[in-house]
């Protein structure tokens, strides 16, 4: 008997990626000069290539574009780096997520007034160092209630977080910084589509003898996926593409769960089922 393959409810790409895509496939079709991301427009391997076939090329820095389009990564950018692409005269398509404007906006305006912020999430992230950006460089970074340690917080105290981190991570930081302060004001910019994937991955994790997350090995929010899963599930395997498949994998499973991070297209998540589905077949 072949194994039953079962996505998750929500998996793969959100709207905040689908959105980018989508301006980066329009604005390579519609200017003839260089089109540019500064930086994986998402945190896809496999699409970056795609959207280098299609015309959208990679860039670092804004040193390495002297002439064209812009494109504003869907993590966000620091607010002098779009003033900067302006000043050398790139035509800028910012393509960052609504949702993570949103913790820009939530981020300034806490700073603004008076409070000190903390930022839960991962230091170094782009979308962390551009919330960071928006706040003027006036914040602390907190991966766990651990890094609360040694901090000099004053007695108002604001809170965001990064779109893709766990409730559970943000309560556990939240939890550790009420004791300490008069104030504790905090913004819970989680994206719903975030969570709606982790609920989902952890009730098909449940269930599943294998299952199997798909996307970027340097995407923050896939690789949350897949430590939720492995905890319900042991045989949890973090894949990029179909092909990092092995048919050893799937012996004796009765059900084969199948998630997605938020950057994964969906035609990605189709082509794993595939695979699957001729792995388990019986001969």
């Amino acid at each position: 008997m072949s194994a039953t393959i079962r996505v998750a409810e929500h998996a793969g790409a959100c709207y905040g990626v689908n959105r980018a895509l989508e301006l980066a496939r329009r604005c390579a079709l519609e200017h003839a000069e260089p089109v540019h991301t500064l930086g994986p427009l998402i945190h896809n391997p496999i699409v970056v290539e795609e959207l280098a076939e299609q015309g959208v090329g990679l860039s670092q820095s804004l040193d390495e574009i002297d002439r064209g389009s812009v494109i504003i990564r869907s993590h966000g950018v620091v607010p002098q780096v779009i003033e900067d692409a302006r000043a050398r005269g790139l035509s800028v398509v910012d393509a960052t997520c609504p949702y993570v404007k949103k913790v820009h906006k939530a981020a300034s305006n806490l700073v603004h007034e008076g409070y000190d912020l903390i930022i839960v999430g991962e230091s170094g992230h782009p979308e962390v160092e551009g919330i960071v950006g928006h706040a003027e460089g006036k914040a602390h970074v907190v991966a766990s209630p651990q890094d609360l340690d040694g901090l000099t917080l004053g007695k108002r105290v604001g809170v965001v977080v990064q779109t893709t981190q766990t409730a559970a991570n943000l309560s556990a930081v939240v939890a550790a910084l009420a004791p300490l302060v008069s104030e504790l004001r905090v913004v819970n910019t989680i994206c719903a589509a975030t969570s709606e994937r982790q609920r989902a991955a952890a009730s098909l994790a449940s269930e599943a003898d294998i299952m199997i997350v798909v996307g970027g090995k340097n995407s923050g929010n896939t690789r949350r996926l897949a430590q939720i899963c492995h905890a319900a599930c042991p045989k949890t395997h973090h894949i990029e593409d179909a092909a990092e498949l092995d048919r050893s994998w799937f012996d004796g499973a009765r059900l084969v769960g199948i998630t997605a991070g938020a950057s994964t297209p969906q035609a990605h998540i189709e082509r794993v089922v595939s695979a699957i589905e001729r792995m388990t077949a019986q001969s």
